[in-house]
């Protein structure tokens, strides 16, 4: 039995004990609890090997009537399910941007009983911001555009001093959260983490090797003040990326 079933079961026996008047009908507590790890573990992004970032701002939206029972609770139920969303990022192995931050609140679209989530990466004092590089000897290369080629000639979007490799060697895809590799028909090859690649979905730190070029695949969180987190904050992630690759810009 892990964390978030201990915990669901123990808020369960709470209101069923001190609050079973007050929840004879609609929204459970221990309904939030299981959509609050639902949303966790569906917008969890892995930015590094050993770095998973999840959600840490949550809006539970609810009717009228199963808010007005909630907040009957006090503040309680609020520190119950904070605990119970930095347990189970604990268990998960799950990393926040800043502190855990829940508000429940009135959705007149939702029925009694129904209740949807939305969830944000942010600091105290600014939303993150998703950048993709890439790092060659200690030169970190921002990823602007959808697709980035890298070789050694003057078209190439990288450019890189190194006569082993072609003058389009790879290409790297990014679609705002998920990032691919594909070799453009390259003379000496390409190698993903020291195998020979053609394409090849591209993990955080990831090392492309070129010729005698060593890359490195990175995705950095940042601070934009006053902007919204973009895509891959709240990216799910994806197994199945047939279709990524299309017509070459």
């Amino acid at each position: 039995m892990g964390i978030l079933d201990n915990f669901e079961k123990g808020l369960e026996r709470a209101v069923n004990g001190a609050f079973a008047k007050t929840f004879k009908s609609g929204l459970q507590p221990v309904e939030i609890t299981s959509a609050l790890k639902r949303e966790l573990d569906t917008k969890a992004a892995v930015v590094a090997r050993d770095r998973i970032l999840a959600p840490n701002r949550f809006v539970v939206r609810m009717s009228r009537p199963d808010l007005d029972r909630m907040r009957g609770l006090g503040s309680a139920l609020t520190s119950e399910l904070t605990d119970l969303v930095t347990q189970h990022a604990a268990a998960q192995g799950y990393q926040f941007a800043g502190s855990v931050s829940i508000k429940l609140t009135e959705d007149q679209s939702l029925s009694e009983g129904m209740v949807q989530i939305d969830s944000s990466s942010a600091s105290a004092q600014a939303d993150v911001r998703w950048t993709p590089v890439l790092e060659i000897n200690g030169t970190r290369h921002p990823l602007t555009k959808p697709r980035t080629v890298v070789g050694r000639g003057s078209d190439a979007d990288i450019t890189v001093n190194d006569t082993g490799t072609s003058r389009r060697h790879v290409e790297i895809a990014w679609d705002g959260s998920h990032a691919m590799v594909r070799d453009l028909g390259s003379t000496n090859g390409s190698q993903l983490n020291g195998a020979p690649v053609k394409q090849a979905v591209l993990e955080p730190d990831s090392v492309i090797t070129i010729g005698r070029t060593r890359m490195v695949f990175r995705v950095l969180a940042q601070a934009a003040p006053g902007g919204p987190a973009t895509d891959g904050g709240e990216a799910r992630r994806r197994n199945d990326m047939d279709g990524f690759w299309g017509p070459s810009a």
